[in-house]
């Protein structure tokens, strides 16, 4: 009973909390990181990601962190507060209310993922087991950056249905874990140290890519097979990523039971991203400016992209922010929220 009257109490409570106080505004539609949990590396990488997803799939996902609710007028349960800034800046797409935010207020312990109206009560369980398993173990040990790091990744992970790669993983947990020495290091020396740091890394990830693998039935050393002979065993639209690059394939065979493993590795710099149809990574844009934006009113845009694979075709018009008068100001800083809302979905956490 209570779950059930659980969203009832916090919409009628809304309007008085919203009232009483001042919600921030925000600086970018991705990171709005006004804590300071979370070093350069770690915030880059967050940006990324987040900038990555929304660009594929149209879904508006942010990630604040705040010192306290008290800085802004409020003392009480999260979840009002969430729901009020959500719907205070808008995040989601007006019609579809698809928007997801990632809340952390530090110094009350407390953290919050809040989802748009449009998903109902349907991902409230998912939001809630992404908290518990996967932020607020690294919370409670103030690993403040891979929490949220590897957050986005189970959010991303759970709306998209395709986990991250394993290269994904390791470069979000790099700079989480080690990102105040690559910080101090790049400082005094950034020429030599970004050279050597990329080549380990791209040395680690070769390793993690080629290192032996033991059959999982039998427990007997698999063979990567070469790539003329793995094709034999890709589908249509893994073989059409390879061909236009975007992702990469390796397939190991255990040669007593014939057991195989298919891994997959995602492109660094592909212009290709994922189909809604068939989800392969085979899905290209053209983008066709319908209204220039100025510095007093928006742009529209429309983008049609194509699959390569299932020839799934659809067009998405987008607006394109104001222009920002400072001409030093990056396209981040001026782009605005769609407009969505939320009715007070999802979950929230202590440490």
């Amino acid at each position: 009973m209570y779950q059930f009257l659980k969203p009832l109490v916090l919409l009628l409570f809304l309007p008085i909390a919203a009232a009483a106080q001042n919600f921030p505004d925000y600086e970018e539609i991705y990171v709005n990181d006004f804590a300071g949990l979370l070093f350069d590396s770690a915030k880059k990488i967050s940006r990324e990601k987040l900038r990555t997803f929304t660009r594929d799939t149209g879904i508006e996902f942010t990630v604040v962190t705040i010192r306290s609710m008290s800085n802004y007028g409020y003392s009480g349960e999260i979840e009002p507060f969430a729901t009020g800034l959500f719907n205070t800046w808008g995040v989601g797409d007006a019609d579809r209310n698809d928007g997801v935010m990632m809340l952390v207020a530090k110094d009350d312990r407390k953290m919050r993922l809040e989802v748009g109206s449009g998903y109902g009560t349907s991902k409230n369980a998912a939001m809630q087991r992404i908290i518990d398993d996967v932020m607020l173990p690294e919370f409670r040990s103030n690993r403040f950056g891979a929490g949220i790091v590897q957050g986005i990744d189970a959010v991303i992970e759970d709306l998209t249905a395709v986990p991250p790669s394993l290269s994904e993983r390791v470069s979000g947990a790099f700079y989480a874990v080690f990102g105040f020495i690559g910080q101090v290091l790049s400082f005094l020396f950034y020429p030599i140290l970004a050279g050597l740091v990329g080549f380990a890394f791209w040395l680690y990830r070769r390793f993690l890519r080629y290192s032996p693998r033991l059959c999982p039935a039998d427990s007997t050393r698999m063979e990567l097979l070469a790539e003329h002979w793995d094709d034999a065993h890709l589908r249509k639209g893994q073989l059409k990523e390879e061909e236009i690059d975007s992702v990469d394939y390796d397939v190991w065979r255990c040669p007593k039971c014939e057991r195989l493993t298919i891994e997959a590795y995602k492109s660094w710099f592909s212009q290709y991203s994922a189909c809604r149809s068939c989800n392969y990574r085979t899905l290209q844009g053209e983008t066709e400016i319908l209204e220039h934006a100025t510095t007093s009113s928006t742009g529209k845009k429309k983008v049609t992209y194509t699959c390569l694979n299932c020839a799934d075709t659809y067009a998405v018009t987008k607006i394109i922010p104001k222009k920002s008068e400072s001409s030093s100001s990056s396209s981040s800083s001026s782009s605005s929220f769609g407009g969505g809302s939320s009715s007070g979905g999802g979950a929230s956490g202590s440490w």
